[in-house]
C-alpha cells in the first residue's frame, strides 16, 4: 500500500513538455487508472467517483479513453451498487468524512462489495482519516493502493482551468458578515487551484491585488482582503507540498498572479467581437453545447441535434479567437477551396453537371464520402452559426452600440452620445441598454451620483431591479477604487469638463484589421507588465518575494522606483493595443485543417520560457481566455487562465442583481 502523491514532473528529469490540460488526462489515465493494472489484478474493474471527481474526470477525459484503460463500469459513490466480489475497483474520490465512511462500508465485513480497492484522493487527506481506514482490519489486507492525486480542479480549455464555483461572486461579494460562507469558499478555492501546481510539479510565485491596507491608506473592507486571504492559503498549502509530494520543486518555476472581479468591471459586460464570445453571448448556449436543425435522413421534419463547440473540432479551433468578420470570411473562402479541391465534392458537382460518371469515378466517390460527409458537416455548421450571429447583429443594431460602447470606454464618447443613443434607440433591448450604462457608470461614475442615475434609468426605460445590478456594480467598484493604485493602472479621471477614459491605445501598435476590436481587458497588460517585473509592488503584493536578480529564463526585468514611475505618468493609460494578426492559425491546404495558436506551437514547447497562472476570482470572460492565447505567443510562455467559472455577460448581470443587499451601499446609502 502506497501514500504518495505522483513521482513524474514538468522540470529536471523529464523531456516531453506538456501542455496544460495534457497533464489531467495523462495522470488520470496512466497514474491513476493505468497504476491499477498489475499482474495479481483482474483485467476489468470497476471505477466508482464522487460528484466532484467525476466532474474533474469528464472535463479530462472521455468514456473511450476510460474503457482502454480496462474499466468496464462506472458507478456513483452515494448510490446503491451490486455487489461484484470477483473485480478489483477504483476509487477516485474527495478526502471527506462521508465518502470513507461509504469506501469502508464497501470493503468491510466478511463480504465486501468488491475483489481489492485502490483509493485515490483528489486532495490532501487529513491524517484522521486515514486513521480511521487502518483502524479497520478488514479492510486494509483489500487495500492495493492508497494515494493523494492532488488533482481537483476542472480544464476547460487547452490553457484554462475552473474550480467550479459558479456562486464566488456572490458568496465572497455580497453578504460578506457571513464568515463561514466565506471562508468556506475561499479553501474549496485554495484546494482546488494548489492542485494544479501539484499535478504540474510548479511552484509558483504567488502574486496578488493587495488591499488597501497594506499601504497608510484607511482600514480595509473584508471584499478587500479577499485576493490576500486566498493567496495566503494557496502558498500555506502549496508549502506543505514541498515536504510532502515526492520531486515537488523547492525552489519557484513559475508565477501566479490572483485577481478579483473589481479589478476590471468592464470586460465582463462590453459586446466582445470574436467569434466564441460572441456564440456564447448571443446564441443562449449551454455551456460549449449547440442546438440546431438538421435534414432528417428519412425525409420527415427537420431533427434537433446537438453539437459540442470544443478542441476536438477543428474549423472551432481556427476562428474561434477571431473577429466575427473575419471568421466570416474564412468560412467563406473555406468552404470553396474544400468544393474545389475534395475529389467527391468535384464528383457530386460534375454529375450535376450532367456529365456522365465512370465506375472508377463512382469508386473514388465513395471512398471518398465519408470524409466529405464529417467535413462537410463541420464546415456548414459554423457557416450556419456565423450566419445567425450576422442577423442579430444587423437586426438588432448591435454594431452601433458597441461603436459605442468602445468609444465609452477609450475617450471618444461622453454623456452627450450616450443620451443621444438611448432617446433615438428605444427598440434596443433591455439587456444592452443595462450593459451600456454599466460601461457608463464605470467610466463615469459621477453621472450616477444622486437622482442622475434614475434620471438615466428613466430615460433607458429600465427597472429598478435593472438600477440595482448598477449600484451593486458601482459598490464593488467603489471598494477597488479605494485602493490606492499607481502608475499605468489607476482609474483617475481629470476634474475638468472633457471626455474621460479608462482605457488609451498605445503609440506605435499594429493597427486593427477590423472595427469594434479596439477593446481589450486589464490582465492583458497585467500579464506583460508580470513578464517584465514591472507591477506595482503596493498594488500587486507577493507572498514569497524573489529577490533581487531573477532566475535566469524567466525574462523578468528590475527597475528602480524612478524609473517605474518616469515610464507611468498617464494617469489614464491602463489598456493598450492588441496585436492585429496574433490570433491567425495556419490554413491548410484542403481549407479544412486547422489547429488553436497554442497546438500550432506545439512543436516550440520547448522553447517556451516559465508558465504564468493568472487567478481571476468571481469568474474570468471570453475576452480573458483569449488575452492568454494571445500573451502565450507574444511573450512565449504559456500563460494559463484559472478562475471559479467562466461568466457570459447574461449571468454576470444575474449574479450582480443576487448580490446581498444588506452589504451593498452606494454614496452612504443602503440599497
Amino acid at each position: 500500500m502506497s501514500f504518495s502523491d505522483s513521482e513524474s514532473s514538468s522540470h529536471g528529469g523529464v523531456s516531453e513538455y506538456k501542455c496544460f490540460r495534457q497533464f489531467s488526462r495523462d495522470r488520470l489515465l496512466h497514474e491513476m487508472l493505468g497504476s491499477a493494472r498489475t499482474e495479481n489484478s483482474k483485467s476489468w474493474k470497476v471505477l466508482i467517483m464522487d460528484k466532484v471527481t467525476v466532474k474533474v474526470m469528464s472535463h479530462s477525459c472521455k468514456m473511450a479513453d476510460i474503457t482502454d484503460q480496462e474499466i468496464s463500469l462506472v458507478e456513483d459513490l452515494f448510490r446503491r451498487r451490486e455487489p461484484l466480489p470477483s473485480m478489483d475497483v477504483i476509487y477516485f474520490i474527495q478526502p471527506t468524512k462521508e465518502n470513507i465512511v461509504m469506501f469502508l462500508s464497501d470493503m468491510s465485513g466478511r463480504e465486501p462489495l468488491y475483489r481489492k480497492a485502490f483509493i485515490f484522493f483528489s486532495s490532501p487527506i487529513p491524517k484522521e482519516l486515514v486513521n480511521h481506514i487502518k483502524s479497520d482490519t478488514s479492510v486494509l489486507p483489500r487495500i492495493g493502493a492508497l494515494r493523494e492525486m492532488n488533482l481537483e480542479y476542472f480544464p476547460i480549455d487547452n490553457q484554462a482551468f475552473i474550480t467550479d464555483q459558479d456562486r464566488a461572486l456572490e458568496e465572497l461579494f455580497g453578504d460578506v458578515e457571513n464568515f463561514k460562507t466565506v471562508e468556506k469558499c475561499l479553501d474549496i478555492m485554495a484546494t482546488r487551484i494548489a492542485t494544479v501546481f501539484a499535478s504540474m510539479k510548479e511552484l509558483p510565485y504567488v502574486r496578488y491585488h493587495a488591499s488597501k491596507a497594506l499601504d497608510e491608506s484607511a482600514e480595509a473592507t473584508p471584499r478587500d482582503l479577499i485576493p490576500t486571504k486566498l493567496a495566503t492559503a494557496v502558498w500555506n498549502i502549496l508549502s506543505k507540498y514541498k515536504s510532502s509530494i515526492p520531486n515537488f520543486p523547492q525552489k519557484e518555476t513559475c508565477d501566479l498572479l490572483i485577481l478579483d472581479r473589481t479589478v476590471d468591471q468592464i470586460a465582463p459586460v462590453i459586446h466582445e467581437w470574436t467569434y466564441d464570445a460572441m456564440c456564447h453571448d448571443l446564441l443562449n448556449m449551454d455551456g460549449n453545447k449547440y442546438v440546431h436543425e438538421v435534414p432528417s435522413k428519412t425525409g420527415g421534419d427537420p431533427e434537433r441535434k446537438e453539437v459540442l463547440l470544443e478542441d476536438n473540432d477543428p474549423v472551432w479551433l481556427e476562428i474561434r479567437h477571431t473577429h466575427i468578420a473575419d471568421a466570416s470570411e474564412r468560412l467563406s473562402d473555406k468552404f470553396s477551396t474544400f468544393q474545389s479541391k475534395n475529389k467527391a465534392a468535384q464528383l457530386q458537382q460534375s454529375a450535376r453537371d450532367g456529365n456522365e460518371l465512370s465506375t472508377r469515378d463512382l469508386q473514388k466517390m465513395v471512398q471518398a464520402l465519408p470524409q466529405y460527409t464529417e467535413q462537410m458537416e463541420k464546415i456548414s455548421l459554423h457557416v450556419e452559426i456565423a450566419g445567425k450571429l450576422n442577423k442579430i447583429i444587423r437586426e438588432t443594431g448591435l454594431r452601433d452600440l458597441g461603436q459605442l460602447e468602445q468609444d465609452l470606454v477609450f475617450g471618444d464618447a461622453g454623456a452627450k452620445d450616450v443620451i443621444n443613443f438611448l432617446r433615438t434607440n428605444q427598440d434596443t433591448s433591455p439587456e444592452n441598454k443595462l450593459r451600456l450604462l454599466m460601461i457608463y457608470a464605470s467610466v463615469y461614475p459621477e453621472k450616477f451620483e444622486g437622482d442622475k442615475a434614475s434620471k438615466l434609468m428613466q430615460l433607458a426605460r429600465l427597472s429598478p431591479e435593472d438600477m440595482k445590478v448598477v449600484n451593486n456594480m458601482r459598490s464593488l467598484k467603489g471598494s477597488s477604487d479605494s485602493k490606492k493604485t499607481t502608475g499605468s493602472f489607476s482609474l483617475k479621471f481629470n476634474n475638468a469638463k472633457t471626455k474621460q477614459a479608462a482605457r488609451k491605445d498605445r503609440e506605435g501598435e499594429e493597427e486593427e484589421t477590423w472595427q469594434l476590436f479596439r477593446f481589450f481587458p486589464l490582465m492583458e497588460e497585467l500579464i506583460e507588465n508580470l513578464n517584465k517585473g514591472l507591477l506595482p509592488k503596493n498594488e500587486y503584493s507577493c507572498m514569497n518575494e524573489p529577490g533581487p536578480t531573477p532566475e535566469p529564463g524567466s525574462q523578468r526585468r528590475t527597475q528602480s522606483t524612478s524609473e517605474r514611475s518616469t515610464q507611468s505618468t498617464n494617469p489614464h493609460s491602463i489598456r493598450s493595443r492588441r496585436t492585429a494578426n496574433w490570433g491567425r492559425a495556419r490554413h491548410s491546404d484542403d481549407g479544412y485543417s486547422s489547429d488553436s495558436i497554442l497546438r500550432g506551437e506545439s512543436t516550440d514547447f520547448k522553447k517556451l520560457g516559465k508558465r504564468i497562472f493568472v487567478f481571476m476570482i468571481g469568474g474570468a470572460t471570453r475576452s480573458e481566455l483569449r488575452v492568454c492565447y494571445k500573451m502565450t505567443t507574444k511573450l512565449k510562455r504559456e500563460v494559463i487562465l484559472g478562475t471559479t467559472s467562466i461568466q457570459e455577460p447574461p449571468q454576470y448581470i444575474t449574479k450582480l442583481k443576487l448580490l446581498s443587499e444588506k452589504e451593498l451601499s452606494v454614496d452612504g446609502l443602503k440599497l
